[in-house]
Parts: structure tokens; sequence; C-alpha cells
């Protein structure tokens, strides 16, 4: 199973939209991390039946998408959240704590902008960056692949 992830995208539709149309075919589902919701409302009136799900970012204003959403794919959990309620440019132990109550082996995050994917204490984090406005980084997104083998997160750099 492969999912896309994206975040940050602060109104580019021209990016995610590449970034669909290259995965469509092969992506099981899409997850947006916040900071564009203008876009993913675009893409699902594009490809209404795009698996696309997505989460509220700080500058998604007058949203009601929720904040944290727990996305099942297979047998795993995934933890969706933008992260700015969870303080993650400056540490990500609530967002690690908020994974584990959640029993989640996968944990996506956003809002810095700079890409990030690393394992610890059980858990696969993510941070796709973002695929406009990186801060620190190329631009970029991320792909994650669960197999009976295991999960193999990555960065995928434009």
């Amino acid at each position: 199973m492969r999912i896309i992830v994206v975040s940050d995208t602060h109104r580019r539709f021209r990016e995610f939209y590449d970034i669909i149309q290259k995965h469509r075919q092969e992506a099981a589902l899409f997850i947006h991390l916040g900071d564009g919701q203008r876009e993913v409302d675009d893409m699902l009136e594009l490809f209404p039946d795009l698996n696309l799900c997505c989460v509220r970012g700080n500058c998604d204003y007058g949203s009601i998408l929720p904040e944290v959403e727990v996305v099942s794919a297979g047998d795993e959990r995934i933890l969706c959240t933008h992260g700015h309620n969870l303080f993650v440019k400056s540490t990500l132990e609530p967002l690690k704590k908020l994974a584990l109550q959640n029993s989640c082996r996968i944990a996506l995050y956003g809002h810095s902008h700079k890409s990030d994917t690393h394992y610890e204490d059980g858990i696969y984090f993510m941070n796709p960056g973002s695929p406009c406005q990186p801060r620190g980084c190329k631009p970029s997104y991320g792909i994650i692949d669960i197999t009976p083998q295991g999960i193999m997160p990555f960065i995928v750099e434009l």
C-alpha cells in the first residue's frame, strides 16, 4: 500500500496537482497535513473518487476540519496532524505521546516546512516538508509504503 503525504501548500494549486497526477494510479491514500484546505477542496472537486484525508493547519482559517485524525491503512494506524498545537517546531514529545496513546506506529506532521523522517521508540515520524515553500531544505513531499516486510517512509525532493 502506497500513501502520499503532503503539507503546507498554502494556496499553491499547481504543485499539489502535479503530485496527485504523478501518483494517482498507484497510491491508495493521499494525506494533506494542513495549510492547504483550499487546494484539497479543489482536488476533491476535480477527482471526486480520490481517497484524500486532510487535517486543519494554523492557516486554514474558518476550517471545520479536525486538528488531529487517526487514519487506518491496512493494519496500521496513522496519526495525522499539522502540529502547530503540539509545538512540533521545538519538540516531538507531545506528538510521540499522542501517537502512543492512539496506538499509532506512524506519526505525520507538518507546520515547519522542513522535511524529516526518522524512527524512534517504535514510531515512524514524518514531516513531508512543503512542495512550494520549503524552509532550509528542498521542496518535497513524502511517500510511505506499507508492505508485508514493513513500513518504508521516504522523502521525495522536487
